[in-house]
């Protein structure tokens, strides 16, 4: 939330290692953003890295790394919680790092509800689901992210969400944010300000492989 109370925040960015997951952008979508290949030519595996990270449900807006986005979506269209709707998913199968799918719910009054599944251990047989629910807070955040750092393989995100300062103004938010990402591996940044009563909302998104920022 902004430190005025007046709006509800939502970043969401990727990262890329690879090649494939490099050649990524965000497009906007009527009802979100989407992310698609900068240069289709050379994708080689859509799986995992094509998928709705942001969709708008009712006064609600869900953010997640993957395609989970559809089925919290699908759920709460049938009035039903969004750990219900994870409870059918799991982290994703990328052995041996089992990226954890992280998953957050925007409600209309500023609260928010972060969920983490990850793998219980390096065998991938079983998944740990954590859910965070919070108040909105002037002037505060939280983050959560997959990995906890490097390494091989890759361990998981462990603890509690992040708490983060949020800025008032979305440009300075977002250049705080980019700039903050490593340069080599940050790919897109998405970042959204909603206003608590009219629902009227600004965004940024921030593609490194198209050249530009747009706004709305």
């Amino acid at each position: 939330m902004t430190p005025d109370g007046k709006s509800s925040v939502a970043v969401y960015f990727i990262m890329g290692r690879s090649a494939n997951s490099r050649n990524r952008v965000f497009a906007e979508e009527p009802d979100g953003i989407r992310t698609q290949a900068a240069d289709p030519a050379r994708m080689e595996d859509p799986s995992l890295i094509i998928y709705h990270p942001v969709r708008q449900m009712g006064r609600g807006l869900i953010v997640t790394n993957g395609d989970q986005t559809d089925t919290i979506l699908e759920f709460l269209k049938q009035g039903l919680p969004m750990e219900q709707a994870l409870r059918t998913r799991e982290f994703e199968p990328d052995g041996p790092n089992w990226t954890p799918r992280i998953s957050g719910l925007l409600g209309p009054n500023g609260s928010y509800k972060l969920s983490i599944l990850k793998a219980a251990d390096g065998t991938g047989r079983r998944c740990l689901r954590q859910t965070f629910e919070y108040p909105g807070q002037p002037g505060t955040g939280h983050f959560l992210h997959t990995y906890a750092g490097d390494g091989d393989p890759l361990p998981s995100f462990a603890g509690e969400p992040e708490q983060v300062a949020v800025e008032e103004d979305i440009d300075s938010l977002a250049s705080a944010v980019w700039d903050a990402l490593d340069e080599a591996n940050r790919i897109s940044l998405f970042v959204r300000f909603t206003d608590l009563e009219t629902r009227d909302f600004q965004q940024r998104i921030v593609n490194k492989y198209s050249g530009k920022e747009t706004q709305a």
